[in-house]
């Protein structure tokens, strides 16, 4: 690992417009939607294609750029690199650094990236006095991918402590290989993980099919088609997943805090709440609380969190969302699963690809052009 600059990788961001959606469609506006929050957009930094981040020790919010580096957000910005893989991955197709995630004590700091081989892998290392150890690097999980899209790749620590993991249906379209509804694959999943509990990992006991001889044991939940950023709600525990639809629906799914997990989404056999090429949809479907067509400009939804700061009152309880090709930032209010609300906040985040949660409950969005910016009262 080394520290280095690389300029913003122009190709990459094109081929990734091109693999997140085979149209460019969009968000019907609701007839109900109304805007819920006074807010705005603030610019905070500027980054080479941030990607995901993470809410850091002391208070501290860190940004993975898809190239490969990681970097501290200050009050003047981003700082030098904490962190630098850009020789260990590539950025064509989805392909590049995916995740970051803290463990609760901040005693450890996970990457999810794909390798040069296009498998994708999640590394540890510890952290001491706030910063990454390299030398106490391990893998933790490899899942080796079919093809250049449908990686997903987020990876947060859930209320339990244990490492989720979302894996897309392992790429090209229509889950040709039936990854979506095969429990004997990672892919098409959400993994669930004990980093900590053995080498290199532990499965969690109550998982849900940790005694089924014929399913992997990791697997908390399946059906999805590429899972693009999930969440756990900072006030409930509850489970909150987009995902990103292949032809005509986008979908937000949701479980409970209290779920025992195996929830199946549905696909590939249902896209939303809709059979998907012929498809019998699934006895134990769960279908998602929220889906959008493709009849504007909307084409991959982005996945956010439900708003826990207190800088936006009108803002707090609700789940806090946008799309990658519309880059409106939306919002859903959700009570025991399901939507009492849908509402347009009235800024636009631009191309839109992830969300980051600081440790204060505040919100920050990134452009995969380059643009951080934060959700403040307007």
């Amino acid at each position: 690992m080394k520290v280095r600059t690389r300029s913003s990788a122009i190709i990459g961001t094109i081929c990734l417009i091109a693999s997140l959606a085979l149209t460019t469609a969009s968000a019907d506006e609701p007839a109900a939607s109304r805007q819920a929050a006074e807010v705005g957009l603030t610019k905070v930094a500027t980054a080479q294609n941030p990607i995901a981040g993470a809410a850091g020790p002391g208070g501290t919010v860190w940004i993975a750029e898809r190239a490969g580096t990681v970097r501290v957000l200050g009050a003047q910005g981003l700082g030098a690199p904490v962190l630098d893989i850009s020789d260990e991955t590539t950025t064509d197709g989805e392909r590049g650094l995916l995740g970051i995630a803290f463990d609760k004590k901040f005693a450890h700091f996970y990457i999810s990236f794909t390798d040069l081989e296009g498998t994708s892998t999640v590394d540890e290392f510890a952290v001491r006095n706030g910063k990454i150890r390299p030398s106490t690097r391990r893998t933790v999980l490899t899942q080796t991918q079919p093809y250049s899209n449908h990686n997903g790749g987020d990876i947060k620590i859930g209320p339990d402590g244990y490492l989720y993991i979302a894996f897309g249906d392992g790429g090209s379209g229509g889950d040709p290989h039936d990854n979506g509804q095969n429990l004997g694959t990672l892919l098409g999943k959400m993994l669930r993980i004990d980093p900590r509990g053995g080498t290199p990992y532990a499965i969690p006991q109550d998982n849900p099919f940790v005694d089924d001889p014929n399913a992997k044991g990791e697997i908390w939940a399946y059906g999805l088609r590429n899972p693009w950023r999930f969440s756990f709600d900072a006030g409930t525990g509850d489970l909150l997943i987009a995902d990103v639809g292949q032809s005509n629906w986008e979908e937000i799914d949701w479980a409970s805090a209290a779920s025992e997990g195996g929830e199946n989404y549905g696909w590939s056999e249902m896209e939303g709440n809709h059979s998907f090429r012929g498809g019998i949809e699934p006895a134990n479907h769960v279908p998602p609380i929220h889906e959008y067509g493709r009849n504007g400009l909307g084409c991959s939804v982005t996945g956010g969190f439900v708003y826990r700061g207190k800088a936006i009152p009108a803002l707090k309880g609700q789940y806090v969302f946008s799309d990658y090709c519309d880059g409106t930032v939306r919002t859903l209010k959700i009570k025991n699963g399901t939507v009492t609300g849908e509402s347009d906040l009235g800024v636009n985040g631009g191309e839109v690809i992830s969300f980051v949660e600081g440790g204060n409950g505040e919100l920050y969005v990134l452009a995969i052009g380059g643009t951080v910016s934060r959700i403040d009262p307007a």
